[in-house]
């Protein structure tokens, strides 16, 4: 088969799902696609509506894929060559187990971010209240709040989101997931919230932290991630000089701050918090053994 476009030399009728998921991983992995045969697996089962595993299990037993179906599917393989987020072409993005939608206007909530926001689902599970108040800062999608919300479903959670855009992606996605618990606000951090001065149990934030200079490696990243979600100041520690001083108004004594962060960032933000008066603050590794989050004490 040639690499060219879906149905080269299938003819008109139907095509092994196999040969077509190789056609479509090898043109994506001359695109520079690292996980080529994962993103063709996923465009072709959100063509026929097939989980991945049982698209593997289709191809395992010589299922086809027909005509109209590889014409439907074209499209979307040359978006993804052209290195268009797989998110945004499918149209939603898997967030612990939640699948939340995402396009162009929010940043697409990455694997990392999961491993963060267990943190405060913790540290929330452990506390005596009957409802502990929760607050996500820059919420984007809402990836970070609607899990607190889920998971830990006798807490209070509050989400902020100051752009338009990723507000309301974030608005879509509390009325899918429908947690009665949660609460979406739209504003700026410096100024919402006052009413919860002092009473907030766990305040978690995945601010802007690239620095001004620096060029995101990733095309998807940056060609696509709007970039009032990715880049932080000269530094990219502006948001989160902000928001240490905003928790110290609104974090309860005893509360916790849960910051993510860059993986050189972790020794300039425990400064910043130690500075403006938080207690112990201590920075994690991701699951790749990169300085990932920054917690602290109020």
């Amino acid at each position: 088969m040639t690499h060219e476009s879906i149905d080269a030399d299938s003819g008109a009728g139907a095509a092994p799902l196999g040969a077509v998921r190789d056609g479509v991983e090898a043109r994506l992995a001359a695109a520079g696609i690292a996980d080529a045969r994962i993103d063709a697996e996923l465009l072709i089962g959100h063509v026929l509506g097939l989980g991945r595993g049982e698209l593997q299990t289709a191809i395992i037993l010589d299922r086809e894929i027909g005509a109209d179906d590889r014409v439907t599917l074209e499209p979307l393989v040359a978006r993804r060559v052209l290195r268009e987020p797989l998110q945004h072409i499918l149209g939603t993005a898997p967030f612990r187990a939640m699948e939340l939608f995402v396009g162009p206007g929010v940043f697409v909530p990455r694997p990392e971010t999961e491993q963060v926001v267990q943190y405060a689902i913790d540290a929330l599970r452990v506390l005596p209240d009957e409802a502990p108040i929760a607050i996500d800062l820059g919420t984007g999608s809402g990836a970070i709040a609607l899990a607190m919300a889920t998971e830990v479903p006798n807490a209070r959670v509050f989400a902020l989101e100051k752009m338009d855009a990723a507000h309301a992606w974030a608005a879509r996605n509390f009325e899918k997931i429908g947690a009665s618990n949660a609460t979406l606000v739209h504003g700026d951090m410096a100024e919402a919230f006052t009413e919860l001065h002092g009473t907030v149990a766990v305040l978690i934030s995945n601010p802007p932290y690239i620095p001004a200079r620096a060029i995101p490696r990733d095309i998807e990243v940056r060609e696509y991630d709007p970039p009032t979600a990715l880049f932080g100041g000269e530094d990219g520690l502006d948001l989160v000089r902000v928001i240490s001083r905003r928790g110290l108004d609104l974090v309860r004594s005893g509360g916790t701050l849960i910051l993510e962060h860059g993986e050189l960032q972790g020794e300039a933000i425990r400064a910043i918090l130690a500075s403006d008066g938080w207690r112990t603050p201590a920075t994690f590794p991701d699951f790749t053994l990169r300085d990932r989050v920054t917690t602290a004490v109020r």
